[in-house]
């Protein structure tokens, strides 16, 4: 069976794909974005397989 282990991120509007790409370059899958605790701040979900 597959185990996987999660991390919560805050991204920034303005560096939102180089937040996103760089946590891709080591091996994170985006989940889910939502919405942060102010209009400038999202929050997203990353899953990846446990080595």
């Amino acid at each position: 069976m597959t185990k996987w282990e999660y991390v919560t991120v805050p991204l920034l509007v303005h560096a939102t794909k180089q937040i996103l790409d760089n946590w891709g370059q080591d091996g994170w899958e985006l989940v889910q974005v939502v919405p942060g605790p102010n209009p400038e701040q999202l929050v997203a979900y990353m899953k990846r397989e446990k080595q």
